[in-house]
């Protein structure tokens, strides 16, 4: 019996590869449980045309990130903060600050978790911020950063 794998199968095969098992293997165990579909060549088309879909869903998803990235490489947020009688920060610019300055400024909405900071940002200055955008897509934002009183 000819058997499509949908998962991974310890010490038989990969997601996606066809095998050669006994029936009663294949029956009470592989399909039973999920782990495979019996390989007829409509169950093996339509399992390749999902393949294609999924990668074709990749690859857009991928270029909308790419097209965020020189967005956001080009762009340049201000945020306010307040200063003390030393010249630094109040305290220091957060992950969540620049999130809400993205939203606010450039209509862009990125999760606070994505955005990397090196160091604490506590005194006014020009700095570039990295934002994972997903897909191994970076991109580099130039904050400024103000003091208010």
């Amino acid at each position: 019996m000819k058997v499509l794998l949908i998962k991974d199968v310890k010490s038989l095969g990969k997601s996606g590869e066809v095998k050669e098992v006994k029936d009663g293997y294949g029956k009470n165990f592989l399909i039973a449980r999920g782990f495979g579909l019996l390989a007829t060549n409509d169950v093996l088309k339509r399992y390749e045309s999902q393949i294609k879909k999924e990668k074709q869903k990749e690859n857009e998803n991928i270029q909308e990130a790419k097209d965020l990235a020189e967005k956001l490489n080009s762009s340049k947020l201000t945020i306010k903060h307040k200063v003390g009688a030393n010249g630094h920060l109040i305290g220091s610019v957060t992950n969540k600050e620049i999130a809400q300055a993205l939203e606010n400024e450039l209509k862009i909405i990125i999760d606070k978790k994505n955005i990397v900071l090196e160091d604490k940002i506590k005194t006014p200055g020009i700095f570039e911020i990295t934002c994972k955008l997903g897909h191994g897509v970076n991109a580099l934002i130039k904050v400024d950063v103000m003091g208010e009183s």
